[in-house]
Parts: structure tokens; C-alpha cells; sequence
């Protein structure tokens, strides 16, 4: 025991004894908040908060305990890096959370809404919720109280890495950042507090003492030291029981977003997962007229920052689900205005359409804001990329400029002038031709693209089969729909105008607000059959990105009701426009080496409708069939036709031809190298294997891989050989691997251009089957039929019908061949591989990564 602390306990121990009382000790009572915050700044709202300025601390003033409310985060200034994805104007973690009074602390909790249970019975209801973890954000010290109030220095809490910025860095390859809280501050221009939200906003700097990573040394001013801004929303939830929001049941046929969780109180035949529909408060002033006015719209904001032309044309595009909301009864319900000046797009109030930019092109996405215990959106934000204009630009003015035009070609010109952010006039604009303009293109689809974002923040899901029935979906990913006309590319109609017919099939289900009385589930259920018995077909994303999905009229950014149709009219396309290409695709004064980024898209025109058509080969139609009391069982599936599946390989042999895969001499000679001085290789180039000139064999393998590696895709594979089992009619794996190793075989031994492409795509053939006999993942016949294959590659070399002496170059290419046989033979699973493919160049977004 120190000496001191002994001595004290002797000294009132004598006193004790003694009858002599010790002496008080004094005691400081607790500051009231009248006294603690009086020479602060109070903002007055939701969440009172105070700023001392002093000492640049932001405290927080808490009486609604135990009561929920909405915590959200979100980046209001991003890095601009769309590879990291770390956005202006993203949404970060939402949580449904309440505060709790414990001692001398506060408890910011969260509650856990995935698992809960619907009934009446309080029991029942905490039971679940003691049987699953709820997460405690933070713990706040009580600085001062009076009467029901306390308050907490939040500093440390809105002064943190909220959003992630340092795990999404660190999962990137970007380095290990941490916070460096003395270049870390509040941010008080969008720190404020309103009546039913409270918003701060934090200047956060994370820095790393490692080399900082590529991507973020390209975006920051100085890599080791990132800086953005972080915003955290303390926003009042809708008071359920006074509340006339109801949750909707949600249908897998409707195309929404649905909302999922365990109820635990369901009924032991019934199924414990729930899915209400994700959708905005929306009413009628007139619950009992078909059509009324609302009581209050649903409103979204363009960013102001955005530049004109394309600031109306997301107005323009974005307001088209007005029409759809109307159909739904819903008169003026749905508006679009432009964000004032003095909002802020952070505020949870304002529905956002934000314009981002970011140092490469990249996805455009739609993200909202939803209460977890009902289903209700209370915030949409769409994020829009502003290079995705720029793209569209590129594969406009690809397809459309003219050989012989002068060099500057005006509407090459105007159309990289409104990219670059000059603003043409009305009166520009309206001379436009929209057949052969690349400007008129790329505003078409910012207008499209805006209603499809808006789309998801409304509730909507994609459909992926919608543009094989017209364009019935804003919500499908749509290719430029280019026409031939007069023997040339027209761009007229490359994008569609206005929501489709399955969009206000979606609206009316999430949003129709039934006449009292009515039943709701059936009318929900007789919106669904009348969309079903007029044949509009959802299909989502699990069923269409795969590489080896099934259902043939489920692809992105393809045309048509006719996959196979529409791939020969897309190489027609190409063809034309690969004949005009030339120094009249980029204006005057562009460096020509830009032109093999206008030549990239154009190259790989085709393919996306590759991928359509491929899914044809070992296809399977289907729909999200319900089963109906008392109706017969419909058939849920049925195979492609056969005649069809060997309609479909033929037309893709015809992509892995010398007349598509040759790049003309004609091209080639336009394509010079990237010069240090315009920023050398770039992903909006082709990988190469020569240096810095361009590599027409590497650019031949990667489009002869778009053809090979669908059709060689092993769930696909699976599939030809189960169907082949069923009926033999339908065309097996077998069949279909001869067909590929006959297509690229040469028509002679000679040495040329078309040589060269063969080979290169022959290499990609042997190697692709190879990885496919050995994918341990495969099934155990499809890896038998492979492995068995690879011994007949040497055939792949054999010329066709004629006597031709093999060159040299043929010669070796064959041993090459023996040899690559030999060695996977002797260990298939671990299969020789003599060189490693190219990556395909980056394509999504038609307008990815």
C-alpha cells in the first residue's frame, strides 16, 4: 500500500475513534447543460447538437431514449477512383438504431430486423430477438445532465472511418490506411439540424507510412494521405402506429426489389422468409377515384453540378416514370426538379440523381435508403458516371463517321465538345441528325440511363427479357440499336423513348392504391395474370450474368425477340462500319494514336449478341411460374429446340471466320502507337504481345474467345450432354466441339493474314478445352468428352480440301500443338500451358471495371 494512502486510512481511523467526525470531502456536482453549453453554438433539431469551437468538439444532446430512429452514413466527396468504388455522393450502412441510458453511459444500438416475429404477442417477439446478436455502434459518456436530457461528446464518434474508406483501400490492394485525427475535422458547412433529421459531416484524412497503391496515386494529389468527406444522418423513422404505410407482399414475377427476413411467428406450414416489396409512401388524395392526385409526391433532384446538355436530359429521362405512375392512378405523383442551391444532396429529404466523376469509366447505379421494419424507401440515390457520355460518344462516332469526310468532321467535333463539357445551344442541338450523330446518341441514352438508375431507387429490379418483346423495360441493359439504311449505319432509334409496358405492370404492382374495400391480394394477383396472359417475361440477373446461363431471351445489352437474327445483323453492322473506319472517326487536331480506342468498340461490336446467342446452345426456357390452387400444372420448362441450338452454333462459327477475325491492311496502317505524350496503354486498348504496336493476332484470340470460351463453358457443357441424353436430337458435346475445330480450320497451308488470326484462335480453342477437361468443378462426363477432344487437336492444322504445302509458321504451330497434347496427357489435371491468354478489354458498361 503507497505510504500516503496508509497514513490517511491511520488518520481517520483515530478521528473515527475519537467521536470526531472527518471532515467532508468535497464534492462537484454535475454541470446542468444550461451551464456546460452556454458559451457554445446549439443547433437545434432532431438531435440537438453543440459546437465548441474552443476546444472543436461536437456534442450531442439525447432525451429520446429507447425510442428508433435512422443512422445512416454516406460520401458525400469520394476518391474518383471507380476500380476502388468509393463514390461521390455513395451510400455507406444503414441501421435502424436506438439510445440507451446505462449509468454514466449512452448506448447507440442497433437493432437486428433480419429475424423477427409478427405478432401481437410481446413474448413471442423477445424471444427472437434474444435469440439473435444486435450490434452496439458506439458508447457515448454522459458530460452533463438535466432533468431527461443528457449530453455526450460525440467527436470521436463522426471523426472515425464510418464508411469503410480504410477496409475498401486495404481489399483493393491499395495499402493499410488508419485516421489521422490532426488532419481529421468537422466540417461545418453540412453540419446542421432540422426538425425530423440531424446531419454532420466530417473532413476525414487516412494516411499510410507504406507506398501508397496505383489506383489511389492516380486520383490523390499526394497518395499516402487520402482525404474525403464522411456524413452521418440521424433521421426520425415514421411512427408505425400512426403511420398508413403497409407493407406489400412482394411476387417474383413483378420485377421488384424485395425486402427479406425470418418472421418467426409464421405458422409451421407456412415458410419462415418473408419478401415485402421495397417502395416509396405514395397516396391518393381520393383513395376511391381510379385516377387522383397525391398528397404528397414523390420528388427527385438532379445534381446541379451536372453541365448542360446533359442536366435535361436526366431531367428528360428520369421523369418518364410519370407516365407510369399515372397509369397507376397516381396524377402528378411522380416529379423531377433540379436540386436548389441551397440543398444539401446528403439530406435524407431529397431524393438525389448525382453526376460523379471519377478517372476511368465505370457502372452507374441506383441505391436508396429503406426502413427495415416496413419495406419504405425513404431516400433514392442515383449515382451516374459522367465518363459513360464520353463512351457513348466513342461507339456513336465508331459506328457513323464516314471515310473521306474532312478530318475534323463536325459531328465527330460537336459530339466530343458536349462531352468535353461545352455546352451547345438549343438551337445545335435541335440540328442534330439523329441518324448519323453521335451527340443525338449519347443524350439518347443519358436519358435512358437515368430512368433506369431512378428505376432501381423506386423499387425496381432488372428484367433482362424485356428487350426481346419490344422495349418493354427501362430496366433491361439496352445494346445502340443500329440500323442499316440506304447502305449505311443509322442511329435514329439506337435508344428507345419512354418506360415500357412491363415498367407500368411494376408500377402498378408496388404502388397502386386499391378503393377501400377491396381485397388486395387479389387484386395483386389479377395484375400479375394480366401481365403474365400479355406475355411479359421478368427475368433477373441471376438468370442472365452468369457465363453459363440458360434461358435464351435472358442477355445483356442485346436487341430482339431473335438472337440468332440479330448476331448477323450486328456483324452486318460491324462490317459496314469497319469499311468507313478511317481518320474521320476523331476530330482535327486528335492525335491518331486515339484511334484505336475508337477502333476497340467497333472491333468487338458483336460482342454482347455472342453472348445472347450462346445461350441458345444447351438453352432452356422458364419463367418464375406460381403454382394457383386448382389450375393444372403448366410445363416450367422446355429445352431449345434442336433446329434452333445448331441455327445458333452456326451463326457463332461464323464470328470465329478470317472475314471477322482479320483486321483490313487498311486499319492497320491508321494504327499508330500510344505516344508517352498521350499517356501510353490504357485499358481502352488491346493487350499486346508486339510492343508498343498494335497485335492483330492477340486482338483476333480475344474476339475468338468470346465465341470459344461461351460455348465451352462447362454448366453449358453439362447441359449439352444432358439434353443430348434426353432426346438425341438436340445437338451433344461432342457435336458441337467437331463443329468448332472444323470452323477454325484453315482453308490452306499458306502463310497470311488469315493464318495468323487461325492460329491465334486455334490456341485459345486448345486452351480453353484443356482448362475444361481439367475443371475438377465439371461434370464427370463433360471432362471425360474434353479430355478425349484435346487428343484430336492436331486436326485443328489440317487444311481444308486442298494440297497446299503447310509454311513454316503452320509447321511449327502443329508441333506446338503435339507437344501441348503430350504433356496435358500425361497429367490432364494439371494441364501444360505454354502461355497465358489476354484479358478481354474492358466493355461493360456499353458505356465496366
Amino acid at each position: 500500500m503507497h505510504t500516503h494512502t496508509r497514513a490517511l486510512l491511520i488518520t481517520l481511523s483515530v478521528l473515527t475513534a475519537a467521536g470526531i467526525a472527518p471532515p467532508a470531502v468535497a464534492q462537484t456536482a454535475p454541470a446542468t447543460l444550461a451551464e456546460r453549453t452556454k458559451a457554445w453554438t446549439r443547433m437545434d433539431g432532431f438531435v440537438p447538437m453543440y459546437w465548441d469551437e474552443a476546444s472543436g468538439r461536437l456534442y450531442l444532446e439525447i432525451s429520446r431514449f429507447d425510442q428508433e430512429f435512422l443512422y445512416q452514413v454516406s460520401l458525400p466527396a469520394g476518391l474518383g477512383s471507380n476500380p476502388v468504388g468509393l463514390d461521390r455522393g455513395q451510400l455507406g450502412p444503414t441501421s435502424v438504431v436506438t439510445f440507451q441510458r446505462v449509468g454514466p453511459k449512452v448506448l447507440l444500438t442497433q437493432a437486428n430486423y433480419r429475424f423477427r416475429a409478427l405478432t401481437e404477442d410481446a413474448a413471442e417477439r423477445q424471444a427472437v430477438a434474444d435469440s439473435f446478436a444486435r450490434s452496439v455502434l458506439w458508447g457515448f459518456k454522459v458530460e452533463a445532465q438535466e432533468g431527461g436530457r443528457v449530453l455526450v461528446d460525440a467527436t470521436d464518434f463522426v471523426l472515425r472511418d464510418a464508411h469503410g474508406v480504410s477496409d475498401r483501400l486495404r481489399g483493393s490492394g491499395q495499402g493499410a490506411y488508419r485516421v489521422d485525427g490532426s488532419r481529421t475535422a468537422l466540417y461545418l458547412p453540412r453540419t446542421r439540424a432540422f426538425p425530423k433529421n440531424s446531419e454532420v459531416e466530417a473532413v476525414v484524412t487516412l494516411v499510410t507510412e507504406a507506398s501508397p497503391g496505383p489506383l489511389v496515386s492516380q486520383v490523390t494529389p499526394t497518395g499516402a494521405a487520402v482525404t474525403v468527406r464522411q456524413h452521418h444522418s440521424f433521421v426520425e423513422l415514421p411512427d408505425l402506429a400512426t403511420h398508413p404505410f403497409r407493407p406489400r407482399v412482394a411476387d417474383p414475377r413483378a420485377g421488384g426489389i424485395d425486402l427479406m427476413f425470418h418472421d418467426y411467428a409464421s405458422p409451421i406450414t407456412a415458410p419462415i422468409e418473408k419478401h415485402w416489396a421495397l417502395r416509396h409512401h405514395l397516396q391518393k388524395k381520393d383513395p376511391a377515384a381510379a385516377v387522383s392526385d397525391v398528397v404528397e409526391p414523390i420528388v427527385y433532384y438532379v445534381d446541379n453540378g451536372t453541365p448542360e446538355p446533359i442536366r435535361t436530359a436526366l431531367v428528360e429521362g428520369a421523369q418518364w416514370w410519370a407516365k407510369a405512375f399515372e397509369a397507376a392512378g397516381f396524377r402528378n405523383g411522380f416529379q423531377v426538379k433540379v436540386l436548389p442551391a441551397d440543398a444539401d444532396p446528403m439530406d435524407l429529404r431529397y431524393n438525389m440523381i448525382n453526376w460523379v466523376h471519377r478517372s476511368t469509366r465505370g457502372w452507374s447505379y441506383g441505391a436508396a435508403v429503406e426502413d427495415p421494419r416496413t419495406g419504405q424507401i425513404l431516400k433514392g440515390n442515383v449515382s451516374l458516371g459522367s465518363l459513360r457520355v464520353r463512351q457513348d460518344i466513342m461507339l456513336g462516332t465508331g459506328l457513323t463517321a464516314q471515310a473521306g469526310n474532312d478530318a475534323a468532321g463536325a459531328p465527330v467535333a460537336g459530339a466530343l465538345a458536349c462531352a468535353a463539357g461545352d455546352s451547345p445551344d438549343a438551337e445545335y442541338l435541335a440540328a442534330l441528325d439523329p441518324s448519323t450523330d453521335a451527340t443525338a446518341m449519347a443524350l439518347a441514352r443519358i436519358r435512358q440511363l437515368s430512368a433506369h438508375e431512378v428505376g432501381h431507387t423506386l423499387g425496381f429490379t432488372h428484367n433482362f427479357a424485356a428487350s426481346t418483346y419490344g422495349r418493354a423495360s427501362v430496366m433491361d441493359y439496352p445494346a445502340p440499336m443500329a440500323k442499316i439504311t440506304n447502305g449505311k449505319v443509322d442511329l435514329s432509334e439506337a435508344y428507345g423513348v419512354g418506360v415500357g409496358a412491363f415498367d407500368e405492370f411494376a408500377v402498378k404492382y408496388a404502388y397502386s392504391q386499391f378503393a377501400p374495400g377491396a381485397d388486395e391480394a387479389a387484386e395483386l394477383a389479377r395484375l400479375v395474370d394480366e401481365a403474365t396472359a400479355k406475355g411479359l417475361l421478368f427475368i433477373a440477373d441471376n438468370d442472365a450474368r452468369p457465363a453459363g446461363a440458360a434461358h435464351p431471351l435472358a442477355s445483356l445489352w442485346d436487341n430482339g425477340s431473335d438472337p440468332i437474327a440479330n448476331l448477323k445483323h450486328e456483324l452486318a453492322v460491324r462490317a459496314l462500319a469497319m469499311g468507313t473506319f478511317d481518320i474521320g472517326n476523331i476530330p482535327e487536331g486528335r492525335s491518331l494514336s486515339f484511334l484505336e480506342q475508337q477502333f476497340l468498340p467497333l472491333y468487338l461490336h458483336h460482342r454482347y449478341q455472342v453472348q445472347a446467342t450462346v445461350k441458345s446452345v444447351g438453352g432452356q426456357f422458364y419463367t418464375y411460374a406460381v403454382r394457383k390452387g386448382g389450375a393444372p400444372a403448366p410445363a416450367a420448362t422446355r429445352i431449345v429446340a434442336p433446329e434452333v441450338q445448331r441455327a445458333a452454333l452456326d451463326a457463332l462459327l461464323a464470328t470465329l471466320s478470317p472475314d471477322v477475325l482479320v483486321v483490313p491492311d487498311r486499319i492497320l496502317a491508321l494504327l499508330q502507337p500510344r505516344t508517352e505524350a498521350f499517356g501510353g496503354y490504357n485499358t481502352e486498348m488491346f493487350p499486346r504481345r508486339t510492343g508498343l504496336t498494335f497485335d492483330p493476332a492477340s486482338a483476333a484470340a480475344i474476339a475468338a474467345d468470346l465465341t470459344i470460351s461461351g460455348l465451352l463453358n462447362p454448366e453449358r457443357a453439362a447441359r449439352l450432354v444432358e439434353f443430348h441424353a434426353r432426346d438425341a436430337k438436340n445437338p451433344g458435346l461432342h457435336e458441337v466441339i467437331q463443329a468448332m475445330r472444323t470452323a477454325l480450320r484453315p482453308a490452306s497451308g499458306r502463310e497470311d493474314a488469315a493464318a495468323l488470326a487461325l492460329r491465334a484462335a486455334q490456341t485459345v480453342f486448345a486452351m480453353r478445352l484443356m482448362e475444361l477437361g481439367a475443371n475438377e468443378s465439371a461434370a464427370a462426363d463433360v471432362r471425360a468428352i474434353a479430355q478425349q477432344q484435346v487428343g484430336q487437336l492436331e486436326m485443328l492444322t489440317m487444311a481444308r480440301g486442298t494440297a497446299t504445302p503447310a509454311s513454316p509458321e503452320w509447321v511449327a504451330h502443329a508441333a506446338a500443338l503435339r507437344d501441348m497434347v503430350t504433356r496435358y496427357q500425361a497429367r490432364p489435371f494439371s494441364p501444360y500451358t505454354p502461355q497465358k491468354l489476354l484479358p478481354t478489354p474492358a466493355g461493360d458498361p456499353i458505356g465496366g471495371m
